[in-house]
């Protein structure tokens, strides 16, 4: 039997725009000025919409409390969904608005709140949502380390379906953690857990806490750098991305590398640190003919190749350089961590997500792979 559920929505509308100019995150007065001059929207409306729009066919089984505008009111208008606005918030809207339109909204007693941002808000909410009310996050902000988000906006969506159908019920303590954006920015992780949620338990489609650190098997790391310089040599451009293995990489390349951003190499030698997506794009399209790779490696934990901390590689960079063209690093200690989950993609553009699902070898040493699924989560 088809369940009736109350939702809360609450939408950070700012949430995400930091990470395609490279800011590492949307925090801070100046950030949303510089994304705009960089013609860098907002997204997170629209990572909503794509939740919200695989849940049209049980209209009649949802009723939300929202926020006015931005932060929930539009999205659920455009959709057709029954809603009732419970806060209106300042304009420019602020984080104080997230906690008071969640505080409000807690006030009605909901199912489960859904809202939508980054680890910043995140934290926001964790501070006034009471914990026996069940959360769950849709990821649109740069930060996702915290373990309330889904992994994606269509896994946010498979989730409610779930508890409409009654096929989920259990549900655990998720980690709400968030990192000092100003370390982030000067290449340092500062992670810090701030409290916890409750969250659906369904593995499947709900994110681990990222883990921290960078490998200790140095030997391991060495043979993967030897691979994967072997790989370059006679390539034009490889593009960099994120993470401690690819940092191990290009220091065994002798080249200055931007751990928490993207940077351009040419012939082997760096010619762009920690470029943003416009950037990185610009440059790509100044070299029509160039030869290119794209190195990445997964965090740990979490499992993500793309759309956690690596915003620059957008849809439109990754279908540039080519799918066949990736060349995924990762120790196999920290493949085994990531359990059944295996490796997620979630770039924002499910077109491109199915494409790249399927086996992807990985490479985990000097001339040594394996085969891991990739999966888009739907």
């Amino acid at each position: 039997m088809m369940q009736q559920l109350r939702l809360g929505l609450v939408i950070n509308p700012v949430a995400g725009i930091g990470g395609p100019t490279g800011l590492k995150g949307s925090d801070g007065e100046n950030t949303l000025a510089i994304a705009r001059q960089q013609g860098v929207e907002p997204k997170a409306q629209q990572r909503v919409a794509t939740a919200l729009e695989l849940l049209t066919p049980y209209k009649t089984q949802l009723q939300f409390y929202t926020v006015a505008g931005d932060m929930g009111e539009n999205v659920l208008q455009t959709l057709g969904f029954a809603y009732q606005v419970i806060y209106q918030p300042q304009h420019p809207s602020s984080a104080s608005d997230s906690q008071l339109g969640a505080k409000a909204i807690a006030e009605q007693q909901p199912d489960l709140l859904l809202f939508a941002g980054g680890d910043g808000t995140a934290r926001d909410i964790c501070q006034v949502w009471p914990e026996s009310l069940p959360v769950l996050g849709i990821p649109a902000g740069v930060k996702i380390h915290s373990g309330v988000y889904a992994v994606n906006p269509s896994a946010a969506a498979r989730v409610i379906e779930k508890l409409l159908k009654g096929e989920l019920a259990s549900v655990h303590q998720g980690d709400v953690m968030d990192i000092d954006e100003q370390a982030f920015r000067q290449g340092s992780v500062k992670a810090k857990r701030f409290g916890e949620m409750t969250v659906p338990a369904e593995l499947q489609y709900i994110q681990a806490v990222k883990m921290g650190g960078k490998e200790s098997d140095e030997l391991v790391l060495d043979d993967i750098a030897a691979d994967v310089a072997e790989r370059l040599e006679d390539v034009d451009i490889a593009i960099m991305g994120s993470g401690s293995t690819v940092e191990h990489v290009m220091q065994q390349l002798g080249l200055a590398n931007t751990l928490l951003g993207v940077d351009i190499v040419e012939h082997l030698q760096v010619v762009a640190n920690d470029v943003s997506e416009s950037q990185l794009y610009d440059y790509l399209q100044q070299h029509p003919q160039a030869t290119i790779k794209l190195v990445v490696t997964v965090i740990g934990g979490q499992g993500h190749l793309f759309g956690r901390g690596n915003q620059q590689l957008s849809p439109r960079i990754i279908r540039h350089i080519g799918l066949t063209n990736i060349i995924i690093v990762a120790t196999k200690k920290k493949l085994q961590s990531l359990t059944e989950k295996g490796l997620q993609v979630d770039t924002g553009d499910p077109q491109l997500d199915s494409e790249l699902a399927g086996l992807r070898t990985v490479v985990t040493g000097y001339h040594d792979e394996v085969l891991v699924n990739l999966v888009s989560v739907r």
